[in-house]
């Protein structure tokens, strides 16, 4: 009996500490934040295939791009963070995010399959700190029957564009738009500052009061100022789309990624067959759109699991993921993926060879790159509006800009 109360005790004890052991053992349980992004979708809906292949736990959650920004900045700020993963915008926040330390280098991860352009904000020096993983570039959306029927080639130039827009411009067709809201144009404004020879910034110094960049701003206002839609300096691509969409916009220059949603059955009056996209046309000086990683992946600085979290953005950015992206319209930053048999089945031509022109010649900003972006933005599409609005012959924009240009001054002396 003695014998039998012995065993009892030992295998009790032996449970005991089994028990004490497991719950002291670290979880395999990570936390990744996510954009509310159709790529943030993908990703949530094939968590559980990797929770079952790695036995790791992955405590997703998902909010819109801003909301997602400030949450990471107060949880970073404040050090009392437990993300591993996240989604980040460089071009928004990268600056800030890397100047406080809160992206881990990512010393192991292998970039072959990125464009050098490309990976140049997801880099610091020699080091990177995050993964591309969507990219978008300037491209020319135009209706098909449109410019034939008034026997017009697409245009390469922008001599080309403005010509084309004179002649199919009508009071039932805006003959061109792009966007002209403020803060909101600044990007698409970029690819015709860069093909006129300017810049927003150079060598950390803002120059966008320098003669290419203000002739740039002068032939944007003009052109949509006199044959974009009304009240198009009230517009962003999300105004812009629906009217290009009921037919009512015969040229629209904007980022790539609306090609899926605008010949989209369900929301277009157009068939697929009269939207065609080309390459961004030539300026003056040059053609070089810009082409940019709008959205990365990096391992939170702040993490506790930094092997646990590399592991999971090495598959959440992996080759097999990113043509899921591809076939799902999305358009991924690996090059291998638009060289993949199963994605040239089904990926629009134009698309790819816009891609293709943009990765060798673009230029891989698309507003200024510094911490404070979003004053920056504001004071750049001040100029914009008052172009629009005045059809490019502002007498004042060369004031105008150059007071702008020393406030930008004045906000990467205090911000960097």
């Amino acid at each position: 009996m003695k014998t039998m109360f012995r065993g009892a005790l030992v295998a009790l004890s032996t449970l005991c500490f089994a028990a004490g052991a497991a719950a002291q053992a670290p979880a395999k349980e990570i936390r990744v934040m996510l954009a509310n992004h159709p790529y943030g979708e993908l990703l949530k809906a094939a968590i559980p295939e990797f929770e079952k292949e790695t036995g790791i736990k992955v405590n997703a959650e998902s909010l819109q791009e801003g909301q997602l920004t400030q949450k990471l900045t107060t949880e970073f700020a404040t050090n009392s963070s437990s993300v591993d993963v996240f989604m980040t915008r460089p071009l928004q926040e990268g600056k800030m995010f890397y100047k406080n330390g809160w992206y881990e280098p990512l010393a192991s991860y292998d970039f072959a399959d990125y464009p050098k352009n490309v990976m140049s904000v997801a880099s610091f020096g020699t080091r990177a700190y995050l993964v591309p993983l969507v990219t978008e570039w300037q491209v020319l959306y135009y209706r098909k029957d449109l410019l034939a029927a008034a026997g017009l080639k697409v245009p390469a130039t922008f001599d080309d564009l403005e010509g084309a827009a004179k002649k199919l411009n009508s009071d039932a067709v805006a003959g061109f738009a792009s966007r002209g809201k403020g803060a909101a144009a600044v990007t698409q404004l970029s690819s015709y500052v860069y093909n006129f020879g300017g810049r927003y910034l150079e060598n950390g110094v803002a120059v966008f009061d320098a003669k290419p960049a203000v002739d740039a701003i002068r032939f944007y206002g003009r052109i949509n100022g006199t044959y974009g839609p009304k009240g198009v300096t009230s517009m962003s691509w999300e105004n812009i789309m629906p009217l290009f969409q009921a037919g009512k916009i015969a040229m629209w220059t904007d980022a790539s990624v609306f090609y899926g949603q605008i010949i989209d059955p369900a929301k277009t009056q157009l068939g697929a067959d009269k939207v065609g996209i080309a390459n961004f046309p030539a300026g003056p000086k040059t053609n070089s759109p810009f082409i940019v990683t709008s959205w990365g992946m990096a391992v939170a600085k702040q993490s506790k699991k930094k092997d646990l979290a590399q592991q999971f953005l090495n598959w959440a950015t992996s080759k097999p993921l990113a043509i899921k992206g591809m076939l799902a319209n999305i358009t991924m930053a690996r090059s291998s993926v638009w060289e993949d048999k199963a994605v040239l089945a089904k990926i629009n031509p134009g698309l790819v060879e816009t891609r293709a022109f943009a990765a060798k010649n673009g230029y891989p900003l698309d507003r200024p790159y510094m911490s404070a972006v979003g004053e920056a933005r504001d004071l750049i599409g001040e100029l914009i509006i008052e172009s629009i609005n005045t059809k490019g012959t502002a007498p004042s924009l060369e004031k105008m800009a150059k007071e702008r240009v020393e406030k930008v001054n004045e906000l990467l002396q205090a911000t960097g």
